[in-house]
C-alpha cells in the first residue's frame, strides 16, 4: 500500500534540522520529522477548532492557536 503524503513537505523540515547543527540529514529523517509536525500541528489545529467554537465564534484566532499551543 503506497504511503500516504504528508502536506508538510521534507525538504524544509531537512532545513530546519541544519539550522539546528545537523550536518547531513537523509530523506527518511526529513520524512519522520514532517510526520511528527503533522502529528502536532493537527492537534494543535483540533483544539484551536474546539476553543473557537467555545467562544461561540467561526473563526479561529490567533489566542485560539496560542491556547491550543500551550496544552501540547
Amino acid at each position: 500500500m503506497p504511503r500516504k503524503r504528508s502536506i508538510i513537505a521534507a525538504a524544509p523540515m531537512a532545513e530546519i534540522l541544519r539550522m539546528n547543527g545537523a550536518e547531513r540529514v537523509s530523506d527518511k529523517a526529513a520524512v519522520a520529522f514532517s510526520e511528527v509536525l503533522m502529528d502536532i500541528a493537527m492537534t494543535i489545529a483540533k483544539d484551536a477548532v474546539k476553543f473557537s467554537h467555545h467562544a461561540g465564534r467561526k473563526t479561529i484566532k490567533k489566542e485560539d492557536i496560542d491556547l491550543a499551543r500551550k496544552s501540547v
